[in-house]
């Protein structure tokens, strides 16, 4: 300090410096204060609102995945030559709402998926010309679900197919067979 000035100047500045660096300090540990007590109360809130959540039940909603599609007797009652593949009768009605084809063969019914094997396009039947079609890149299935062309790597997919004890067909779709396990699981229902 200055030797110059009078004590009283020194006195008034000594404590206006030292009230100035009391102060700033004080400001310093206050703010860091409050922003560790801050940043404590958020991780603390995040973890509360994490543990409820945790017990909250994350609830997705799937679809029915089992569908009793009618009396075994109403297949059976469709009658007709079989084609050469053969195939007597392709049902559509569950194409839209679920994806599936019930078909009717001389000597089983099976569900066939409706979804095209090359990229999963939903596939169209057409009666007229006796195969499913996928409108996407073209590939083309027989009526028993073989591919014949275009890009499909495979023949259509089957769905589990079941007999109830009052004579109901149940489809799962849960369950999709390949051609080849589809043989070898007999995932069909055989009729006489």
């Amino acid at each position: 300090m200055d030797e110059s000035l009078p004590e009283a100047e020194k006195e008034l500045l000594g404590q206006s410096e030292s009230e100035g660096l009391h102060t700033r300090r004080q400001f310093l540990h206050k703010a860091i204060s409050i922003a560790g007590w801050g940043a404590l109360c958020v991780g603390t809130a995040g973890a509360m609102y994490e543990t409820v959540r945790f017990f909250a039940p994350s609830v997705v909603f799937h679809p029915p995945s089992l569908f009793r599609i009618g009396n075994i007797q109403d297949f059976l009652s469709v009658t007709g030559n079989p084609d050469p593949f053969g195939v007597i009768y392709v049902e559509t009605r569950w194409k839209n709402d679920h994806r599936f084809f019930v078909v009717r063969e001389a000597k089983r019914i099976y569900a066939l998926y409706a979804r095209c094997t090359h990229l999963g396009c939903t596939v169209n039947w057409f009666p007229g010309l006796g195969i499913f079609k996928c409108p996407c890149h073209g590939s083309e299935f027989h009526s028993d679900g073989k591919e014949f062309a275009g890009p499909a790597p495979r023949p259509l997919d089957r769905l589990k197919i079941t007999l109830d004890p009052e004579g109901y067909l149940i489809v799962d779709t849960r369950t999709v067979y390949t051609a080849r396990e589809f043989e070898e699981k007999r995932s069909y229902i055989e009729i006489s």
